[in-house]
């Protein structure tokens, strides 16, 4: 009942702020925004589903725009071209996207996943991270799995150049493990709950410490001229986050249908994934430093780049603290 109350608040809150955000610095707006929308990011997905952006942005003169994504490297090429305004990454994708020189900022936590882990084939004779030494592994450049897999190698002493990465889309990926054309896959959902289910794909390797947040993500100059419309999506995706923690059967419907999957493989990824956290802070903050120097070790960024001040540069949480007051939702369990 208590956390009926406070999700029923929470709502009231939201439906209150909306048009305040709406009508608020009308001077400056554009004819459209863009955001991405993919299946590792579940909030984007009940966000396009239920159009709360659309009718917060009725009669303002701006439409909306969905542009799909396949990974953190697919959002993040899109931000930088200017072909969306909205991207949707993991955390550290994000670190090193700012690294290398593009103007992204981290405005807002989706969720916290564990979205990615090493898998096998079911007859796979490896069984531990030692044994991927002088094997095929495929993973996706420039994203959270293929930055697992570099982090899950230095903690047993083995680096990129002790095998062969295989650098496929998410997808494919998914495919070459199964037909046995590379040896390990680095995993990502929905993709991953789908090979361990359907074709009994092991789990070699997890570690929740080692996934990074799903993050949302601006270019500086758009967080400049159009902070308004920051607030007012960030409060369309605080409709759908709510959404998420209080129907998760429909959730799980929901991921199923978009994404074209069983619905027990769309319950697996929603079960391994927390959206109480929106708000970015000081855990998200250490957790990427934490996972920074991997960046410098594995020479993907340049050098000479602080790695730890382009963590403080990314995170900009202002915007989030103004529509969510400060204070993330307490987990509520399936």
């Amino acid at each position: 009942m208590i956390a009926a109350l406070r999700r029923c608040r929470a709502w009231l809150a939201l439906l209150a702020v909306l048009p305040l955000f709406a009508t608020a610095e009308a001077a400056d707006v554009p004819a459209e925004i863009r955001l991405d929308y993919a299946y590792y990011a579940p909030t984007s997905l009940a966000l396009r589903k239920f159009g709360w952006l659309e009718k917060s942005l009725d009669g303002s003169g701006t439409r909306v725009r969905w542009v799909f994504s396949q990974g953190s490297n697919r959002s993040l090429e899109y931000l930088n071209a200017g072909s969306v305004d909205f991207a949707s990454t993991a955390g550290l994708a994000a670190v090193l996207a700012r690294a290398n020189g593009s103007p992204v900022r981290t405005v807002y936590v989706a969720s916290r996943p564990e979205w990615t882990a090493l898998l096998v084939r079911k007859d796979s004779p490896i069984r531990s991270l030692a044994e991927l030494k002088g094997r095929k592994v495929a993973a996706t450049k420039g994203t959270d799995p293929y930055l697992f897999l570099l982090r899950s190698l230095h903690s047993v002493g083995l680096d990129k150049n002790d095998l062969r990465v295989v650098h496929l889309q998410h997808p494919d990926g998914r495919v070459a493990l199964e037909k046995g054309q590379v040896d390990a896959w680095a995993g990502l959902d929905p993709h991953m709950a789908a090979s361990e289910l359907q074709a009994g794909s092991r789990l070699l390797y997890r570690n929740l410490g080692f996934n990074s947040y799903g993050v949302l993500n601006v270019r500086e100059d758009f967080a400049e001229r159009h902070p308004q419309l920051i607030r007012q999506v960030l409060a369309a995706y605080e409709q759908a986050r709510h959404w998420l923690i209080g129907h998760p059967d429909e959730a799980a419907q929901l991921l199923a249908e978009e994404a074209g999957l069983p619905l027990e493989v769309a319950r697996l990824q929603l079960s391994r994934t927390d959206f109480s956290q929106p708000l970015p802070g000081a855990e998200q903050v250490a957790a990427l430093k934490a996972a920074a120097p991997i960046l410098a070790d594995e020479r993907l960024v340049r050098p000479g780049v602080d790695v730890q001040k382009v963590v403080d540069e990314l995170i900009a949480p202002q915007w989030a603290a103004e529509v969510i007051g400060g204070a993330p939702l307490a987990r509520t369990e399936p």
